[in-house]
């Protein structure tokens, strides 16, 4: 698998603070990235980086195999929506994108099309004549999203992509970044996690400037190797099943590795062999559980991104 974006031990400096501290992960090629991290984690510093506007003290960051402050070799090819964009007031949308996609090196005779092309990515094919200082704050949102995505480039940084819109204009946003899955890669920075969540398939997390966790969206919630069930009160009695509490039955399942059962809350959380197919696993202990007379509420795979966040956190 080719990557798109590789840091390698990637510090950066303002004065004696480390904003980042030693930072290395690779992001494959067509990946949905997720850049994870509470304030003065170092995300924001990452991702200038990687956009080019700073430049690493120590290491080495790379996109597309070139150093991201390289304007000629990564022109078309990076694309990149910075955190509270400003438009020129006065300028029509249209014209404005139209000039940042000539800028691009985007030919004259296929400049308008390309940036028809982005608006209506982004559900704006009517806002060529609007003056940007009359588009509501999620059309200047999405008109800043359309100028990442000028030219199809290869990789796009978009930070805080879906900040300050409304739910359905930012569902409208993730269905886009969805459907450009395989198309290019994709780095999301946000706080929003249920977000990157649904959209990415994978992420880092960052805390004090350090990498705290990275892989794919699977590893980082433990989707294939946890589940949690939750059973309802009123379950068969321990004497009806012979004595044996049912966290001892789930245990004997094989690839199981630790039951944890709270009695108080009915939730049983089950931890497998990553070896084992964790749907088999999943079967065999709702089968067991069901045959000895518990009642099932609910199941969860893995745990959300939020809870594992919280945790490295």
């Amino acid at each position: 698998m080719t990557n798109a974006i590789e840091l390698q031990n990637v510090v950066k400096r303002f004065g004696a603070k480390r904003a980042v501290d030693g930072v290395s992960f690779s992001i494959p090629e067509g990946a949905v990235f997720g850049l994870i991290g509470p304030n003065g984690a170092g995300k924001t510093t990452t991702f200038s980086m990687l956009a080019g506007y700073l430049e690493p003290t120590e290491g080495s960051a790379r996109v597309l195999g070139a150093v991201p402050t390289d304007v000629d070799a990564l022109k078309g090819k990076l694309g990149v929506l910075p955190q509270d964009a400003l438009l020129p007031a006065n300028e029509p949308a249209g014209s404005f994108l139209l000039y940042l996609a000539r800028m691009q090196g985007i030919p004259a005779a296929q400049a308008e099309a390309a940036v028809r092309k982005a608006l209506d990515a982004v559900g704006g094919a009517d806002w060529w004549p609007v003056e940007c200082k009359k588009l509501s704050h999620g059309m200047a949102k999405r008109v800043g999203i359309a100028q990442a995505l000028l030219g199809d480039p290869k990789v796009v940084l978009l930070d805080e992509p879906t900040a300050g819109l409304d739910p359905k204009v930012a569902f409208g946003v993730r269905q886009m970044i969805k459907g450009l899955t395989g198309r290019c890669t994709i780095v999301i920075s946000s706080h929003n996690l249920q977000e990157l969540e649904e959209i990415c398939d994978r992420a880092a997390i960052l805390d004090h400037g350090k990498l705290v966790a990275h892989g794919t969206m699977a590893e980082l919630t433990a989707n294939n190797r946890e589940f949690t069930v939750e059973l309802a009160p009123g379950g068969a009695p321990v004497a009806m099943r012979g004595l044996v509490p049912f966290e001892e039955l789930v245990r004997a399942i094989a690839g199981v590795t630790s039951v944890q059962f709270d009695a108080a809350t009915g939730r049983m959380l089950v931890m497998h062999d990553t070896s084992q197919d964790p749907d088999m696993v999943v079967s065999a202990t709702l089968r067991v559980l069901l045959e000895n007379g518990a009642r099932i509420r609910g199941l969860a795979r893995g745990r959300s991104l939020e809870q594992r966040v919280m945790e490295l956190t």
